[in-house]
Parts: structure tokens; C-alpha cells; sequence
């Protein structure tokens, strides 16, 4: 796991390697995914492999997330939604998640200026209950100074977990019904999915996991119901730009065809 992803970023002046990055700059645009969500798996693993305390594949792990939301800021994929902590996590050590928690914090903190300077949109999604005060007034404010921005909606995960924001969006729901501002007739996906924590966010087209699991750890449920999936062993810290392209490319390859048979895609595509 990994905490907020713009740490020493200037995504207006990035200039990309043109040898990695030749056949992904030659995909048209309608094969590129808009919305990329990320499971950053093996930053405990990255570590102990190197006889480090589990921290330091936290800390390791910061130069994949910058380079990932600055390759998607510049190549204008509109969502980026990175799995920072999950609802389970709280089970795992008390000092490692203290230092996630700090490390969160100090991220905050220090990147609103950059945020706002380089127009990215910053959104929390989680329960933030279970955060200190402190913590959660530092999210307010930077979610409020970012929200006008138009560029990347960078969406942190963090306490997040896809049951959770099922249940809760049915219980807003409940709520409305109750009140009498809904009719539970009037109930649909499309309304249903404004309730959950992504909002207006497009749901993924892309899903990529590093560290070599095949599963999505109650990530996005509801959102990842037609998400191409992309597994990959090499662990979160030493995936780099060349992967990164690896799984657009193979994104690019599939036909998407949305319960639609091959034939009627490949016809639609070509008419």
C-alpha cells in the first residue's frame, strides 16, 4: 500500500523517454483507457526481499505512484483511482499503520500547492471515520482548494473497500426513501451508482495489480463490473514506465464488447 500520489511532481513539464513510449503514443486515443484504477501490491515484499523494514517499501513505492499519475496527467487519461488502504488493513501492524497514517498526512499537507498549480482534482474516497481530526480536516481542505481544477481526478482509496461503499450507498438510499425524497420504483444502476463514493466518476476501464495476485481485494465492486484486467508480477516499487506501457498496450489489444458479440463491435467499429 501507498499513500497520495503527486510527492514532487510537475506534470505540465514532463517529457516522457520518446524509445519507451513510441507505441503508446501511437494508439489512437479511443484505445487509451480514461479511467485507470490500481491495486499497488509488493511493497512489503520489495522489502523484505531487501532486508528492510516493511516502511521502506512504502517509501520505495512513492516514485512509482509520481510516475504513474504524471504519465497519466500528460497523456490525458481523465481518472486515476489508486488503492492506498483497504478496510482490512487496519489488521496489520500497529507501527506500520501509524507510518502509513503519517506518511498520508505529511502528503496532504505538503502537495495543495502543487495539486492546485498543475490542476489536479484530489478526492478522498473511504470511510474517514476511523481517521484522527486532524486528519480528516487536512483531506477537507485539500479536496475543497482542489475541486475546481480540470485536469486529472487523482482518487485515493483510503479505508476504502468495495462492500463498504455498496452498503453505504444503499443505506443513503434508504434513507432517501424513508424520507420521502425517492421512489423506491424510481431505483436504477445509474441512480443507484451516484450514491457511491466515486460519484461522477466514469467507471474504470482498466484495472492493473502488481505483485503478482489475481484478485481485487474488494476494490471497486460495483465500478469494476466491465474493468479490462491486468495482473503483473513485478512488485509496486520497480514498476516503471516500460510496465506501465506494457499495460496499455495489452489494454489496447482487447475488444471490449460489452455483452455485444465480436461481429457487432468490429461493425460498429467500422461501419
Amino acid at each position: 500500500m501507498i499513500l497520495l500520489a503527486c510527492t514532487s511532481l510537475n506534470y505540465a513539464t514532463a517529457h516522457p523517454s520518446q524509445d519507451k513510449l513510441t507505441l503508446e503514443h501511437n494508439m489512437p486515443p479511443t484505445q487509451l483507457p480514461n479511467h485507470i484504477a490500481m491495486i499497488m501490491d509488493g511493497n512489503g515484499r520489495w522489502a523484505k526481499k531487501r532486508m528492510l523494514p516493511r516502511y521502506a517499501g512504502h517509501q520505495a513505492g512513492l516514485k512509482t505512484v509520481r510516475m504513474v499519475v504524471e504519465q497519466c496527467s500528460t497523456r490525458g487519461i481523465k481518472a486515476l483511482t489508486l488503492f492506498a488502504f483497504s478496510s482490512e488493513n487496519w489488521s496489520r501492524p500497529y507501527q506500520e499503520v501509524n507510518q502509513i497514517m503519517s506518511l498520508f498526512f505529511q502528503a496532504l499537507r505538503g502537495e495543495q500547492r502543487r495539486l492546485q498549480k498543475n490542476r489536479v482534482r484530489l478526492r478522498i474516497i473511504g470511510d474517514k471515520s476511523a481517521f484522527s481530526p486532524n486528519l480528516v480536516q487536512r483531506i477537507s481542505e485539500t479536496e475543497r482548494i482542489t475541486a475546481s481544477n480540470d485536469g486529472l481526478l487523482l482518487q485515493i482509496a483510503a479505508n476504502y473497500g468495495g462492500r463498504w461503499d455498496i452498503v453505504q450507498a444503499a443505506r443513503t438510499m434508504a434513507q432517501q426513501v424513508q424520507a420521502g425524497q425517492l421512489d423506491p420504483a424510481t431505483i436504477s444502476e445509474a441512480n443507484f451508482a451516484t450514491n457511491l463514493a466515486t460519484l461522477d466518476c466514469p467507471d474504470p476501464d482498466l484495472l492493473i495489480r502488481t505483485g503478482g495476485e489475481q484478485r481485487i481485494s474488494n476494490f471497486l465492486l460495483w465500478q469494476l463490473a466491465y474493468a479490462e484486467l491486468y495482473f503483473t508480477e513485478v512488485l509496486w516499487p520497480d514498476f516503471d514506465e516500460m510496465a506501465l506501457v506494457d499495460a496499455l498496450n495489452a489494454f489496447a489489444s482487447r475488444q471490449r464488447r460489452f455483452g455485444k458479440t465480436g461481429d457487432q463491435v468490429q461493425s460498429a467499429n467500422n461501419p
